[in-house]
């Protein structure tokens, strides 16, 4: 009987030792607190991706669950993120890292000392957490709740871009758009707004209308950039966003947070509209976005 509960322990630990050292799919686990929800992790992390290695790779499976592959020095960094929301103000982050050059050396080392590998990553998390906090004193996202948008007719010109490009594709049309309202006299009837008509979340590629509310007339000129068109009356979930609208976008993932724990349907085409001219300056906290995400 001891021999074979001897047997059965030396297996344990053999079996426990090869998953341990050449089948686990990490070499360390960080886990922290967010106070924010996961689509504001997903784009924060997209953005200083790029401050850490320009050419890095960051592959999304979903809004929760993000790859992000990247090079410093001699060594090749593999951060899988999982986010998990707790609450409307709160996600839980878990990264599972893996030096991908010395995979075997880390896990062989890690529990009998700090290595510089835990040290390095320690300090690349901090970092993150750090411009995360920074990141989040700049705009606040209210949800509202359901409302309705539409009925309004606009003068708009069609862009195509990404959603952290969105702002810039806005400011290079805003002379177009505005000067040809301007010149042909068009009565305006509304503030600037946008409406996305096409959003790969995977990508963060969109496709999107910036728009100029007017009054419909039978004497509208033509052009060969600006059309028209009527914004059909939609049920929606709303939301009030405070802050530069280079991340205005970030409202979208509170609708959609939203929507997922009330069990609501949603169209991924939101509508942004917007009340302050970003050329008068002052404190962008005070600029406002009203958003709605149409319900299905």
């Amino acid at each position: 009987m001891k021999k074979k509960i001897g047997l059965f322990i030396l297996l344990f630990v053999f079996g426990t030792s090869i998953w341990y050292l050449f089948i686990k799919p990490y070499d360390y686990l960080v886990t922290f607190k967010a106070n924010t929800f996961p689509g504001t992790i997903n784009q924060s992390i997209k953005l200083w991706s790029k401050s850490i290695d320009p050419s890095s790779k960051v592959i999304q499976d979903d809004i929760q669950n993000i790859s992000y592959i990247f090079t410093i020095n001699d060594s090749t960094y593999n951060y899988d993120w999982k986010l998990v929301p707790i609450n409307d103000s709160t996600s839980k982050v878990k990264v599972y890292i893996k030096d991908i050059n010395h995979s075997l050396i880390n896990k062989i080392k890690i529990p009998f000392s700090e290595t510089n590998f835990e040290k390095t990553t320690k300090r690349t998390l901090l970092n993150f957490n750090k411009m995360l906090t920074e990141h989040l004193k700049r705009f606040k996202v209210t949800v509202v709740g359901k409302g309705t948008f539409g009925g309004t007719y606009c003068a708009y010109i069609p862009i195509k871009s990404t959603q952290f490009q969105k702002a810039k594709g806005m400011m290079q049309n805003y002379s177009l758009l505005s000067n040809f309202v301007a010149m042909n006299k068009i009565k305006l009837n509304g503030t600037p707004m946008v409406e996305i008509t096409k959003w790969n979340i995977n990508t963060d590629s969109i496709h999107y209308n910036f728009c100029y509310p007017i009054i419909k007339s039978d004497s509208l000129p033509k052009h060969d950039i600006i059309k028209y068109k009527q914004l059909k009356i939609k049920p929606s979930l709303k939301a009030i966003y405070n802050g530069n609208y280079k991340t205005s976008d970030l409202a979208w993932y509170a609708l959609i947070d939203y929507a997922n724990k009330e069990n609501i349907e949603i169209e991924y085409r939101p509508v942004e509209i917007f009340y302050n001219n970003p050329n008068m300056g002052g404190d962008e906290l005070n600029w406002k976005t009203e958003v709605y995400m149409p319900i299905k």
